[in-house]
């Protein structure tokens, strides 16, 4: 059992003073991570590692009606996937913990007796009625909703006797003017008055669970939090966690607001969107890296040079390159083209390694082997599939779209084929042609099967009819040269020979 005491918790103020920056990613357990939630996180991590500082994650589930099942060991994945190293957090380790505030209730029950104490919380124990009443009334009158302080102003012989009968309540904390503007890391001097405009928020609610505003202050100060980094929604929020350190005697950590991450048109990002679940991307075979500088693309913190070519920056490039004041204040504008562009340089930078190549390959087997589980004869060869992904790296932009019916044929052998319109010799002839040339590309293939056709006296359209059925098994897609270069030159071969006869076939063997 966790004994928490007043020496305690003034320890702990001289304690944290740290010297070593520590930021944290604490998001609630009530759905998927989505792009928001990955451009907080990763702002705080690369801020983190930049100045060589400690990154935590802390779940925040005090609303319990909110909590979905499976939602924290899904966004630890997530994180993990994007390159998002967590030095502290639940099943991380850490000096600090519990990391998960539904383990922390003793902890915050004896913080709210220190804030009973020093008179800057109180009990209320006002109604679900009668502030729904207070609701309806300031509706009415075209007011903003806000709590009336009413028991702000109850005697200690009233609070004894309420007590004494066992009245549910709550506690609420008091708020006074605070007019020392906040500096902010991104947006500099920021003031809001909330006391101007809200009344006393409640700090713990009668089921003994604290609020998001208090165990979030309470927290960031017993784990040490130097830096703040969250959305600009939270920023008039920031004025009541200032008040709270203040009532507790802390120093509070520095803030700064990331500004909101829009769509191309300047539209907010929203949760009900499907595609910007990060299991969205992942899904649809975008790779982690590729997400990361999309993201940043769209935030700032980096120097940018006009007319720069287009980079995929390593993770540790990204932190070491990374400066807080270069973080845009205005909104995030995302491009989805970026982030094809990046996945493919990806792509392309994942094929140049031996490692990364042979991991592309296992996926693209287990892709193809999915999109086309009634055929048995596919084409998975490992040479075959980096001849493709070498080929596909400038063109397409997922892995998935290799197995698009479009391209079926770099997979799916012909089955059946019987050789019309053209003579085994002919193939043959043209299987000679193919031989060689070096370098098959399209428009030269194009040019010389369309001079072996005026040679041969053979009608060209027949011809590349009998040789993309031979190819593909297929009666349309790309044109028959270009499917050559796709599939290359030793499929292409391979391909042609098993449409041979097979007394041609073992005529050449002999010869």
């Amino acid at each position: 059992m966790l004994k928490i005491n007043r020496r305690f918790l003034m320890q702990q103020c001289l304690r944290h003073a740290h010297n070593q920056v520590r930021v944290r990613f604490a998001p609630s357990p009530t759905g998927h991570l989505h792009l928001g939630g990955l451009r907080t996180a990763l702002y705080n991590f690369l801020y983190a590692r930049h100045l060589g500082g400690k990154f935590l994650l802390r779940i925040e589930d005090t609303d319990q009606t909110r909590r979905v099942p499976g939602a924290s060991e899904r966004l630890v994945e997530d994180l993990l996937w994007a390159g998002i190293e967590i030095d502290e957090g639940p099943g991380f380790g850490g000096q600090l913990g519990p990391y998960v505030q539904s383990h922390r209730k003793e902890i915050y029950s004896k913080a709210i007796e220190e804030l009973l104490l020093n008179g800057t919380a109180y009990r209320c124990f006002c109604t679900e009625r009668r502030l729904d009443l207070l609701r309806k009334e300031a509706l009415r009158t075209r007011q903003v909703p806000r709590y009336d302080n009413k028991c702000r102003h109850l005697t200690e012989t009233e609070i004894d006797s309420l007590l004494a009968k066992g009245t549910p309540h709550c506690i609420r904390f008091k708020l006074t003017d605070h007019e020392e503007p906040l500096e902010d890391l991104i947006y500099g001097k920021v003031h809001h008055n909330v006391s101007d405009t809200e009344g006393d928020p409640v700090v713990m609610k009668s089921d003994q669970f604290p609020t998001y505003h208090f165990a979030n202050v309470v927290d960031d100060h017993l784990m040490g939090i130097t830096h703040v980094l969250r959305g600009v929604e939270w920023q008039i929020s920031t004025t009541k966690h200032l008040l709270l350190y203040k009532a507790f005697g802390w120093q509070a950590p520095k803030f700064g607001h990331l500004p909101l991450l829009v769509n191309a048109d300047g539209t907010k990002l929203s949760k009900r969107q499907g595609d910007i679940g990060i299991q969205h991307f992942r899904e649809r075979g975008y790779f982690p890296l590729s997400l990361v500088n999309y993201v940043v693309s769209a935030g700032g913190g980096f120097e940018h040079k006009a007319n720069a070519k287009q980079q995929l920056l390593s993770m540790q490039n990204l932190y070491e390159q990374f400066h807080i004041e270069r973080v845009n204040s205005h909104p995030s504008r995302l491009n989805p083209e970026l982030l094809d562009d990046f996945n493919r340089l990806e792509m392309a930078e994942r094929l140049s390694a031996d490692e990364s190549r042979l991991k592309l390959v296992k996926q693209v087997q287990e892709l193809v082997k999915k999109a086309y589980p009634q055929h048995s004869n596919l084409d998975l060869a490992e040479d075959h599939i980096v001849d493709v992904l070498n080929w596909s790296s400038q063109r397409l932009t997922l892995l998935q779209d290799l197995t698009s019916s479009k391209l079926s044929f770099l997979w799916v052998k012909p089955s059946e084929f019987k050789l019309k319109d053209l003579k085994a010799e002919q193939l043959d002839n043209i299987l000679t042609l193919l031989k060689a040339i070096p370098d098959f590309h399209k428009d030269e293939l194009n040019i010389k099967l369309k001079n072996f056709a005026q040679q041969e006296h053979i009608k060209f359209p027949l011809m590349m009819k009998t040789l993309r059925a031979a190819l593909s098994g297929l009666k349309e897609g790309p044109g028959v040269a270009e499917m050559m270069e796709i599939l290359g030159k030793s499929v292409t071969l391979e391909r042609l020979k098993e449409a041979l006869p097979q007394e041609r076939v073992n005529l050449e063997q002999n010869q």
